[in-house]
């Protein structure tokens, strides 16, 4: 499959706040594959720690959602994010990383939907959880 534009797959993020570059593998409804280069420019690396950059869980887990999102999207629906369990933060992600983001439909009740996340570095897992979405 040719890489997709996230905003293509329904993604309602903009700059600054979009942190999918690609959609690599789509099945609408049930599972995404994402990528993101997030490179030694992105502004966070500056104070988040100096000298000793590294991706925030917080945007790893922010991209996971977005993954999930696109995995659960339909053109037009619209879907925020309602819960995070379980989220581990296995290894640090340095600047200059390209993660690939995994998020697969494992249930869905009243408006919900979960999935199960995971984010790799060059095949190495380095975090992984459970993302719940509702349609807004």
């Amino acid at each position: 499959m040719q890489p997709l534009d996230p905003i293509r797959c329904g993604l309602p993020h903009r700059e600054p706040f979009i942190f999918i570059d690609a959609v690599v593998a789509l099945e609408p409804g049930q599972s995404a594959v994402c990528t993101k280069h997030f490179f030694p420019s992105e502004p966070f690396f500056r104070g988040h720690f100096p000298g000793k950059p590294l991706v925030p869980g917080v945007i790893l887990a922010e991209a996971a959602a977005q993954t999930a999102g696109i995995a659960a999207g339909e053109s037009g629906r619209l879907y925020h994010l309602s819960a995070i369990r379980q989220m581990k933060f296995i290894r640090p992600v340095l600047p200059d990383s390209v993660v690939e983001f995994t998020a697969s439909k494992s249930g869905g009740m009243d408006g919900l939907l979960q999935f199960q996340v995971s984010a790799r570095v060059a095949g190495e897992l380095v975090a992984e959880g459970v993302i719940i979405l509702n349609e807004a």
